[in-house]
């Protein structure tokens, strides 16, 4: 079913579940080059304040962005601002949910502001930010 922008109502909330691998950890450093190793490196990880290995930041801002373009909104959404504050790590093989509120249609730009959240499986938010997106509807 196609969603159209009409339909998207203030307050609605979607959420989505992912387990952070090794495997993405891995991939997002090669294509980024980020091999920090407080990343890839258990060893060294466990020596840190985090006291083992944790996703990058931006890896788990990716996760909300695939959430946005694939499930909510949805296909034809457009990213144009994301603020995001990192309040915890999130853990290697650690389970977390995206959770996505809108909190405000701007109508004649077809534009959405949207809480962004990512939580923990012990419930702590991990990532708190907002994001504007311009949501084109499905044909």
């Amino acid at each position: 079913m196609a969603r159209k922008y009409d339909d998207i109502t203030v307050g609605k909330v979607f959420e989505k579940k992912r387990k952070v691998t090794d495997e993405m950890i891995r991939e997002f450093a090669k294509i980024t080059g980020d091999d920090n190793p407080v990343h890839l490196d258990e060893e060294y990880a466990r020596s840190t304040i985090f006291g083992g290995r944790i996703a990058h930041g931006i890896l788990i801002l990716g996760l909300v962005s695939a959430v946005l373009g694939r499930d909510f909104p949805g296909p034809g959404t457009i990213y144009l601002k994301q603020d995001a504050k990192f309040k915890r790590p999130v853990y290697l093989d650690e389970e977390i949910t995206i959770r996505v509120e809108v909190l405000e249609k701007i109508t004649g730009k077809s534009r959405i502001r949207l809480s962004t959240q990512v939580i923990k499986s012990n419930g702590e938010i991990a990532v708190d930010g907002e994001a504007l997106v311009m949501f084109r509807d499905e044909s």
